[in-house]
């Protein structure tokens, strides 16, 4: 911890250097809610006084996350792909636009370590592409997979207008298999919510996605730190104490400890 009391930030990840990259494109500087000031923690983007850090779990995974992410969602400070990449390591962030790619996002889906699953909705897909479960073969390509490839879920990150657009625009994931997720619940996410109650914030749909991998220690975490996380926002949006030993806090703990 510093001089403060606030845990140290850790090694940036990769939307913390997506959002570092973003920012130095900016032609003005990006206000989030909360005043012009800017005073948020670097390693969470809370406010110092509700700061997450000393919370941040990392637990070991098989699966990789890929996040593609819409213009200024690294800016946001209530997007959670940020919170994927605080627990799964191998968690990669790309901005995605329409007439660019990057080089980086090709070679990674090339990458014979990776089995590539596109995750979004069966019910926008022609249906010879859409699976349901990590399968050991890619089912839309046609080309046998190999037991030993690592599954890597690539996310669209954005608002659902935004996710469309994203999924509609990127010829390179034609040739992916798409993860139709089946789960019943709704979502609980508390701080944008989309006008269809099924859908999940980005988190939500990555916790979904390590639990089908099998990594299921790691999916309920990230589901904690998602409750804490909105906690601590939702806290220092309406400018009150946290209660960290709360049912919440002590949920992710002890799933921390295990």
């Amino acid at each position: 911890m510093d001089a403060s009391g606030l845990a140290l930030p850790a090694q940036p990840h990769a939307v913390s250097r997506l959002r570092s990259a973003r920012l130095a494109r900016s032609a003005k500087p990006f206000l989030a809610r909360g005043g012009p000031h800017g005073e948020r923690c670097a390693g969470c983007r809370l406010l110092p006084s509700h700061c997450l850090c000393a919370l941040r779990p990392a637990v070991p995974t098989r699966a990789g996350m890929c996040l593609l992410m819409a213009d200024i969602e690294p800016l946001k400070p209530s997007n959670t792909g940020w919170l994927i990449a605080d627990v799964v390591a191998d968690t990669f962030a790309f901005g995605w636009t329409r007439t660019e790619v990057d080089p980086a996002l090709l070679a990674l889906l090339a990458d014979p370590q990776w089995q590539a699953y596109l995750v979004f909705p069966g019910e926008f897909v022609d249906s010879a592409r859409v699976v349901t479960d990590v399968l050991p073969a890619d089912a839309a390509a046609g080309t046998a997979g190999r037991a030993d490839k690592r599954p890597l879920f690539v996310l669209l990150d954005g608002t659902w207008p935004e996710a469309r657009k994203m999924f509609r625009k990127s010829p390179y994931l034609d040739k992916l298999a798409v993860l139709s997720l089946q789960s019943e619940q709704l979502s609980s996410y508390r701080l944008r919510r989309s006008q269809r109650d099924a859908h999940f914030c980005t988190s939500e749909v990555a916790a979904l996605c390590l639990a089908l991998a099998g990594d299921a220690q790691a999916a309920q975490v990230l589901e904690a730190y998602l409750d804490v996380f909105t906690n601590h926002y939702l806290q220092a949006k309406n400018q009150l104490p946290v209660d960290a030993e709360d049912a919440a806090h002590q949920h992710l703990r002890n799933l921390r400890d295990l």
